[in-house]
């Protein structure tokens, strides 16, 4: 037996596992780094997280990243040589943070890595009926093991839809697995760059959990801000928005596009949601609006569309919590809009059952890395993917 080959089967085999969970999302800000303890596998696992960090992008890579991303035409050069050259930064980023922290790399069993969303491609976005769903995420495993000495998994994505699913929102398998609740229905949202939730309910059903994205998150009032706003990456404390007033104009032209009428669950990204989408409302009304007031206008845009999303999918007359994550929830504006959206469930940060809201992300990546190699597939259905699956791709670091 190949020695990595024993390595990962006696890492399968041992009662709890060290894994290093990386997310790096469609807003940019960084990579985000949870050293979790994953005791147990499946709907037996429970999580530890022993550390946690974001380690911010500098403004040079964000604008390398930017050159790519999102974006129909590209250099095919660029993108190549990008794969591995972010998993080489993200490599370092996790050797600095293993040493900050004064854990050795020989001390982590496995790193699980997102990677960079480069393009997300439902078939909802696309006409041609020739192909299905597609994802992209670069940020090669390879390269990841290879620098840090660590066994990675990585490209989860890709077994989701090759499963029948649209390779996000993964969410539903870490929320499923940690934060269901005999007697409470749970509504597990999540504000990043794109918006999503997961429904809970309280019986436990496989069948009834449901996972879809909602629309935009954080992506257009950060992508507003970066443009209009010099030295600012995103509307800390929703200070541009609370000095505008919301246009209901062009508040109720953004939520005419055909994704907002399609059946959920449904996947979308900043390839939609994006300043030419914005640019476009803005020219069907012929006015020109003040920065602040399109702002407050995005901000209850990205409100509107997750309560409607919510209250359009989970059944009639139930009574329900909803535990937020993300970068979203520090928004004070957008949290006043969905308090006032949906006042019967009460809204509370994750960190209320046990999530860290900033880390929930990279913990489940880790979570899924436990799953390849201890768990067993689980979660197909009508509203999953069309077989239960483990996802992930291995690579040995020599």
């Amino acid at each position: 037996m190949h020695p990595n080959i024993q390595d990962l089967y006696n890492i399968a085999n041992k009662p709890s596992r060290k894994i290093i969970g990386l997310m790096s999302g469609t807003s940019l800000d960084g990579l985000d780094i949870a050293l979790c303890t994953i005791t147990g596998a499946g709907v037996h696992t429970s999580v530890v997280l022993d550390h946690f960090t974001t380690v911010a992008y500098p403004p040079a890579f964000k604008e390398k990243v930017l050159s790519i991303f999102s974006k129909q035409n590209i250099s095919l050069a660029q993108l190549c040589v990008m794969h591995p050259w972010i998993a080489t930064q993200h490599a370092q980023m996790v050797k600095d943070t293993l040493l900050s922290w004064n854990v050795q790399a020989t001390e982590v069993d496995l790193i699980a890595s997102h990677g960079q969303t480069i393009f997300h491609a439902p078939k909802s976005l696309h006409p041609n009926d020739e192909f299905g769903t597609a994802t992209l995420q670069i940020g090669d495993g390879d390269h990841i093991a290879t620098g840090t000495g660590i066994i990675t998994i990585s490209d989860f994505r890709q077994k989701h839809i090759a499963a029948g699913g649209e390779g996000a929102p993964l969410a539903i398998y870490g929320d499923y697995l940690l934060c269901s609740h005999a007697t409470e229905n749970r509504v597990l949202l999540n504000i990043g760059g794109i918006a999503n939730f997961t429904y809970l309910p309280a019986n436990g059903k496989l069948n009834q959990i449901f996972s879809t994205d909602t629309g935009p998150g954080n992506t257009l009032m950060d992508a507003y801000t970066r443009k209009h706003f010099e030295g600012m990456s995103y509307d800390k404390d929703a200070h541009i928005a609370k000095q505008g007033t919301i246009h209901t104009e062009l508040l109720d032209l953004l939520k005419k596009d055909s994704f907002f009428f399609l059946a959920f669950p449904k996947t979308i990204g900043p390839e939609l949601f994006n300043l030419e989408y914005l640019t476009e409302a803005l020219l069907k009304m012929g006015i020109v609006l003040s920065d602040h007031a399109i702002m407050a206008t995005l901000n209850r845009f990205t409100a509107e569309t997750i309560a409607e999303a919510i209250q359009n999918n989970l059944p009639f007359n139930i009574s329900f919590k909803i535990y937020v994550s993300g970068g979203g929830m520090h928004n004070p504006l957008l949290m006043e809009h969905l308090n006032s959206l949906l006042p019967n469930p009460s809204i509370a940060s994750s960190i209320e059952i046990g999530i860290h809201p900033d880390a929930k992300e990279a913990i489940l990546f880790a979570l899924l890395a436990n799953e390849a190699v201890a768990g067993r597939p689980l979660l197909a259905g009508e509203r999953s993917t069309k077989v239960a699956t483990t996802m992930g791709k291995i690579s040995f670091p020599n």
